[in-house]
Formats: C-alpha cells, structure tokens, sequence
C-alpha cells in the first residue's frame, strides 16, 4: 500500500497565490483637479471636426471639450492614424449599442448613434479629434467605451 502525505503548506501556498491573482486591478480613474476644473466649465464652444479631401464633418456641442482638448489632451501627432482609428472603431461600436439600448443606458449620455466606418480613411484629424472626444467622455462620465481605461 502506498501512502500520499500531503504537505499543509502547498495548499495554502497555491490558496494566497490564487488570491493575490485574483484581485482586482483599480477600476476609478484619477482625475487631476485641472481636469475636473474643465469637466465642470460651462465653456459650450463646439468642436468641429471636419476633412475637406474626405468631407466629413462631425460637431461636438459639449461643455469643456474644446478647453480639455486645448489644454489637457495629447497634442496632434501623439497617436497615429492606424492606433486611433482601431481605437474608434471600438468605442463607436460599443457607443452606438448604448444608444440602441436606452432602457440599460442612460439615453442622455448616449443620444444619437456615429455613423463610423472602419474601412473608411476620415484623416488624421477627424479620427484625432473623435478619439479625444471619446477618451473625456469616458473621463468625464466614468464610463468605459471598451476593455482598456481612458488615459491621457
């Protein structure tokens, strides 16, 4: 007959290992006191975004955008196109769920759908200028648009 002794540290070692795995990564973001400053202006000078070679426009009628995407954003050229463009196609398909979905998402926040094609080249600056808007947004609201956190 063959005996097993079992070790009473292993099990314990494994346990504390599976719960220092397991616990989770800090959800809030840290907003500075600049930031809140913008978020709690009334500055409502919209945002045009537009790219006369594609002709596309968007604008973007929110208190403090244009003052946080002034002061507070990555300046142009930060981001390229590609990485802005992947992050949009995200953020729009998640934006535009919200907006269909007004009974689990504040209808508010989510007003009207963006009519965003992927396969489609808007430009630098439209996709620039999308990107920040969805980056305070999310800041703004505590909202997530996808798996990654809003971070400037």
């Amino acid at each position: 007959m063959k005996k097993i002794i079992i070790n009473p540290i292993w099990p314990c070692l494994m346990l504390c290992i599976g719960l220092v795995s397991c616990t989770s990564q800090k959800s809030t973001l840290e907003v500075s006191s600049e930031e809140k400053a913008v978020f709690d202006s009334n500055d409502e000078e919209p945002v045009e975004i537009a790219d006369d070679e594609t002709e596309y426009e968007i604008i973007i009628i929110e208190p403090g955008f244009n003052t946080w995407l002034n002061s507070i954003a990555r300046p142009e050229g930060y981001y390229s196109q590609s990485y802005m463009e992947n992050r949009n196609a995200i953020m729009v398909t998640n934006w535009n769920q919200r907006v269909l979905n007004p009974m689990r998402w504040n209808p508010n926040l989510y007003e009207m759908q963006i009519n965003y094609d992927p396969s489609i080249d808007y430009g630098y600056e439209v996709n620039y200028k999308l990107y920040n808007y969805f980056i305070y947004f999310q800041r703004k609201y505590n909202q997530r648009l996808g798996p990654f956190i809003p971070r400037i």
